[in-house]
């Protein structure tokens, strides 16, 4: 278990007297709560031989919330105090007004852990840290002479919530986060191409400072990159694409993920927005989110209203049967909160957010799944991506991908993107391979201005209707 336990009432205000607080800034209201948070994140970099960055960085505060119909009332600060919490009151009984409102039931309680408490950052010495980083950058040098720069990052953090609730219920967890990242560029007459790997999740650094681990990272960021040293332009046009599975999950996170969350439903500014029941991918299609998977780096035992996670199906069999939620949006839509109100910080109010969000696998087997494209792209790797949440539109770039002729896998491909709608790619699956990967552990969610930790997955998928951006060889 965790010392030095993260206690928000033990210096300059008491629980019951925070409870008085809240108590009045949410009378009338429908809904609300004081976050407690402190965390903690260590990162060090080493790049091209030294290490170029160790930072670390600490902080703690409040926010504080009242919720009445669709408008909500936020106040923070960096100090716990009496006097913080009564100046964010004045603040949180503005959205309030002369209120009326009957106050939400509080979340269900739970006692399921789904990842350890203990701080990663203090679990393993400084040092350690240092030399391993230096064995990563040795590794890779040592495995191809073709290797002229590496870059290998790790990060953790240690977070620490505690959720206090007008009715007096209150609510703690403790997450830690954790990753590896290495980077290589090879070098081969004249040319230059990288490659990376990495990936982590809840969990201690034990196991990915065992070299078991980051040899194998570092082994498949240098696969990429002597990849990419052979691409040739990638083509362009419509055509049939293969997507590998696991991280390919991103296009399904960002194309389709968001305009399943409950505020742009509510809203009807997704283009999902009142299509219950009806279907929105082609048949065989299941969608989950789902929080609740041990140790993931999106999973969350409650979220930040303290509902507990859960597994959510969005999408089943091709109809669309849910949406995420948090407490506000479900409350104004008449449906249960689903343990999706995320948040970044005590500094931000909560919205619904994806947690771990993947596609459920079929029953081809991939292989012959990449072997029915007579002209188009086998796409394994992706980076960047942009996504008009109103239409669904995206924009995604390959970091690894194939041309395929006539079913044999042949050269890969430098500079491809993916385009097209995410309503209009989800009906046009005509495939799903029995292989369904979850990521490696290193996505990070942007949605107005906020950033979160998330899980994607997949299994290989057919898809038809895509158009290749690229240079046409």
């Amino acid at each position: 278990m965790t010392e030095n336990r993260f206690q928000p009432f033990e210096n300059n205000i008491d629980e019951g007297t925070a409870l008085r607080h809240l108590r009045t800034a949410t009378q009338g209201a429908d809904d609300g709560e004081l976050f407690f948070e402190r965390r903690s994140a260590e990162a060090l970099v080493f790049d091209d031989g030294r290490l170029k960055t160790a930072s670390y960085d600490a902080a703690e505060g409040f926010g504080l919330r009242a919720v009445n119909g669709e408008v909500s009332g936020y106040a923070h600060a960096s100090e716990i105090s009496e006097t913080a919490i009564k100046r964010a009151v004045e603040t949180a009984r503005l959205a309030v007004g002369d209120g009326g409102g009957t106050l939400a039931a509080p979340p269900p309680p739970t006692n399921r852990r789904l990842y350890t408490d203990a701080d990663p950052i203090g679990g393993i010495d400084f040092p350690v840290k240092i030399e391993t980083l230096r064995d990563i950058d040795s590794f890779a040098r040592d495995l191809d002479p073709r290797v002229v720069q590496v870059s290998a990052t790790l990060a953790a953090s240690h977070q620490e919530v505690v959720i206090l609730r007008p009715d007096g219920t209150r609510i703690s967890d403790i997450r830690p986060m954790t990753r590896v990242n290495v980077s290589v560029i090879v070098e081969q007459n004249g040319r230059r191409e990288s490659g990376s790997a990495g990936g982590g999740g809840r969990l201690g650094l034990d196991g990915l400072l065992d070299p078991a681990d980051w040899q194998g990272k570092t082994r498949e960021a240098l696969r990429v990159a002597l990849v990419n040293l052979d691409a040739v332009p990638a083509p362009a046009g419509p055509m049939e694409v293969v997507l590998g599975p696991g991280w390919p999950g991103i296009l399904l996170h960002e194309a389709v993920g968001h305009g399943l969350e409950g505020d742009f439903n509510r809203k009807g500014s997704s283009k999902f927005a009142g299509m219950i029941g009806q279907q929105v991918a082609a048949k065989g299609v299941t969608v989950i989110d789902d929080g609740t998977i041990p140790d993931r780096r999106g999973s969350i035992t409650v979220d930040d209203e303290g509902t507990p996670s859960g597994k959510t199906t969005l999408i089943e069999d091709g109809i669309l049967v849910g949406y995420m939620q948090d407490r506000q949006n479900a409350r104004l839509m008449g449906v249960a909160p689903t343990g999706n109100g995320r948040r970044e910080s005590y500094a931000h109010a909560p919205m619904p957010r994806m947690t771990n969000t993947y596609m459920e696998g079929g029953t081809s087997d991939p292989a012959d799944l990449v072997a029915s494209l007579k002209d188009g792209i086998y796409a394994v790797g992706f980076g960047g991506g942009q996504v008009d949440i109103t239409n669904g539109k995206f924009v995604f770039s390959c970091t690894e991908a194939y041309r395929v002729e006539n079913g044999k896998v042949g050269a890969p491909v430098k500079g491809a993107t993916l385009i097209g709608d995410g309503a209009t790619a989800m009906m046009q699956i005509k495939g799903l391979g029995n292989d369904m990967a979850l990521d490696p552990g290193m996505g990070n969610c942007g949605k107005a201005g906020q950033w979160v930790p998330v899980g994607v997955g997949q299994p290989t998928v057919l898809m038809e209707g895509l158009t290749v951006g690229g240079s046409a060889t």
